[in-house]
């Protein structure tokens, strides 16, 4: 029996502790927010963080996750409110929208550490997800919008 926390909430269970963390989410939780991607943890679809860090959940095995807390893009925010969601809209950092939860996610893990980030952190930060539609200033421009409250909604 796995146990961690998800979201908030506890969990148990008795899946192989070898499993992809990204296939308990979607597969066995129900939670597709996180999206598979390359399943080599090079592209970064599939970041959620554990204990606030940003890992590449397709190469984190569930056994990683015993005793530690995991956020997944669904448990950012209950409304989808969340100022870097907000702010995601406000800029139009989506195209096709496929590395948004990994991009979001790592945005967040980024803010907690620098709350105010320069662009060479935001570049340092982001470069493990990548965006094939090529979004990366709106990105960035979310970012910042994210960092300044007094700014977000317009």
């Amino acid at each position: 029996m796995i146990h961690f926390t998800l979201n908030g909430e506890p969990q148990a269970l008795a899946l192989d502790p070898a499993t992809p963390l990204l296939w308990v989410l979607r597969d066995h939780l129900g939670l597709i927010g996180t999206k598979y991607g390359c399943g080599e943890g090079a592209c970064g679809a599939c970041v959620v963080r554990l204990d606030g860090e940003p890992v590449k959940s397709c190469s984190t095995p569930l056994s990683a996750v015993e005793g530690r807390s995991v956020q997944t893009i669904e448990g950012l925010s209950p409304d989808g409110r969340h100022p870097l969601q907000l702010a995601w809209v406000l800029e139009e950092a989506p195209q096709c929208g496929y590395c948004q939860s990994g991009q979001i996610m790592t945005a967040a893990a980024l803010l907690a550490q620098h709350p105010r980030p320069t662009d060479a952190q935001i570049d340092a930060a982001m470069s493990g997800v990548l965006c094939r539609c090529g979004s990366y200033a709106r990105i960035r421009r979310a970012i910042h919008r994210a960092a300044t409250p007094e700014v977000q909604g317009g």
